[in-house]
């Protein structure tokens, strides 16, 4: 089994892109708990949990990698709970970082790199929307500005944790963006140390930088609800956008994903 295709084939299908509706107070606690259950090691509890719920747990193997991961998804492929969003967890090790995907096909590529992070270095955890932003009335698919989605709740159960995660989002090309890449920490006006490390790693390999924590940077994040919540709870939280160029086949992509991966280790490390 391919893991990075299975995780494309899901994330760009095209009945992701209408059809959204919410899940209920009671199903996100539900999938919550089961997730906490299954990063916890109880995988049982978390089976019984989650099929309650009508998803289920899913051992994978990567075919190139060999490297074992859980996936969370729902049990049929059409209905409502599809278009919830999926989880993907390293098997092989404890979750010590989490990438997030919010706006996959929207922000063109970003469900790629956050594919290709996961498998890149070991103790990770993919948290991955289901639907297109627009899916739904109104807002209600933006699930980097809704309290009430399985991605919000996913990211929460890791934060209630202190795993510290990225969010990824991609920006169009403007003469009022002239970056490559803008990092900040969302809600929180200060950088940890893993923020000046990403900062200082991209631009060493000649990407252009905004810092949110010490520039006046467009897109900083401050109303994106997980990085809120990181900040109610003192979990670190890393908000990254980037250009074009430095996602999918760009000629900057090399560069923003090997510093990526650099930020990933030093989360391994520091374990």
């Amino acid at each position: 089994m391919d893991l990075d295709d299975r995780i494309l084939d899901y994330a760009r299908r095209p009945e992701g892109r209408s059809g959204y509706r919410p899940p209920n107070e009671e199903q996100r606690e539900d999938l919550a708990r089961g997730v906490g259950h299954l990063i916890d090691g109880d995988a049982g509890k978390a089976e019984k949990v989650l099929g309650d719920a009508g998803f289920r747990v899913t051992r994978l193997t990567d075919t190139d990698s060999g490297r074992r991961y859980d996936e969370v998804a729902a049990r049929s492929s059409d209905g409502r709970a599809a278009r919830w969003g999926r989880l993907y967890l390293n098997a092989d090790a404890a979750v010590r970082w989490s990438v997030q995907v919010p706006h996959p096909v929207t922000d063109r590529n970003t469900e790629a790199l956050g594919s290709r992070l996961l498998e890149s270095t070991p103790g990770g955890a993919l948290v991955l929307a289901g639907a297109h932003r627009t899916a739904g009335r109104g807002d209600t698919a933006d699930v980097a500005h809704r309290t009430d989605s399985v991605f919000h709740a996913v990211v929460t159960e890791l934060q209630k944790r202190n795993v510290p995660g990225v969010q990824l989002h991609g920006f169009a090309e403007s003469s009022k963006r002239p970056y490559d890449a803008i990092l900040s920490t969302g809600a929180m006006q200060t950088a940890p140390g893993e923020a000046t490390l990403l900062a200082d790693l991209m631009e060493n390999s000649g990407l252009r930088v905004c810092r949110g924590w010490s520039d006046q940077c467009p897109l900083e994040g401050v109303t994106n609800v997980q990085g809120r919540e990181a900040q109610r709870r003192q979990s670190t939280f890393l908000h990254v956008e980037l250009a074009p160029r430095a996602r999918g086949g760009g000629n900057d992509a090399p560069e923003a994903r090997a510093a990526l991966i650099g930020l990933l280790e030093s989360w391994n490390s520091r374990a």
